[in-house]
């Protein structure tokens, strides 16, 4: 059974997560930013960060059944907090906070596409 697929979008989940958990780490350590920090944010990102690279990426490394469902858990989190900042916060959130939202969505869009390939081809294999 090949897993390059699933290897990369282990990777990639990996990637991400790593930083997030820098972006939010360097904000909850003190850094000043040159913007408006909504309070709360820098904490979701360094926790799903830990999540993304500490849990996720590994299910998804060693093909768990739980892989698929931790993926799109991660996926709906990031849009729901998208979708909070986007209405509650729209006239405080800063845009570097949205560029970050949106780059971690799209790239859990290209993880999940992966997964799914994989799924698809590892099916096929088995027919």
């Amino acid at each position: 059974m090949n897993t390059k697929l699933s290897k990369t979008a282990a990777v990639l989940a990996f990637l991400i997560g790593a930083m997030a958990i820098f972006a939010g780490g360097q904000v909850l350590l003190g850094k000043a930013m040159d913007y408006y920090v909504i309070d709360w944010v820098p904490i979701y990102n360094f926790i799903l960060g830990l999540i993304s690279a500490g849990f996720t990426a590994v299910v998804i490394w060693k093909g768990s059944k739980i892989a698929m469902p931790a993926a799109w858990a991660t996926f709906a989190s990031h849009t729901t907090i998208m979708l909070i900042l986007q209405t509650a916060y729209r006239d405080v959130v800063a845009s570097d906070s949205i560029k970050a939202m949106t780059v971690r969505m799209i790239t859990w869009v290209i993880i999940l596409a992966l997964m799914f390939v994989q799924a698809r081809q590892d099916r096929r294999s088995l027919d």
